[in-house]
């Protein structure tokens, strides 16, 4: 089944997210900034990411997702959950990508991303409900210590 973005998806239909935590060999996390034209605009996320494309499958979805909205090219990606999202008729997969990139090198993607951080798992967990996207990915940063 092809879904149109921007389309009702129909009911018993979920469509495919996948989400990248990216963990630096320093124990930092990066935090990416939703460009203000977008929905929840301004706010942090805990992860790069976004739909599947036709065809492709999450982990596939997920190295061009994280490429795209950081310019960090891994090579290894890590599944950490699975969420199903009922009320965003979302199937939401979850991956962790422990990287040493230099840290100042982090590309932003034009109309997704407006700035981004690197922050230790206590900042992002005193971080205000106001100022993150989801805080669904405070779970599985407390998995990951």
């Amino acid at each position: 089944m092809t879904l149109i973005r921007g389309e009702e998806i129909p009911d018993g239909v979920f469509h495919l997210v996948s989400e990248i935590i990216v963990k630096h060999t320093d124990g930092t996390y990066l935090l990416m900034q939703r460009d203000s034209r977008k929905h929840l605009g301004g706010m942090w996320e805990a992860t790069a990411g976004g739909s599947a494309l036709q065809g492709e499958d999450t982990l596939t979805s997920a190295f061009r997702e994280l490429s795209e909205e950081t310019g960090i090219k891994a090579n290894k990606l890590t599944e950490v959950g699975r969420v199903l999202h009922h009320l965003h008729k979302t199937i939401y997969v979850d991956y962790l990508c422990e990287t040493g990139v230099d840290k100042n090198s982090v590309a932003l993607q034009e109309g997704e991303t407006s700035a981004y951080k690197w922050v230790t798992a206590e900042e992002l967990r005193l971080m205000q409900r106001s100022e993150l996207a989801t805080q669904r990915m405070l779970n599985f940063i407390e998995e990951l210590k």
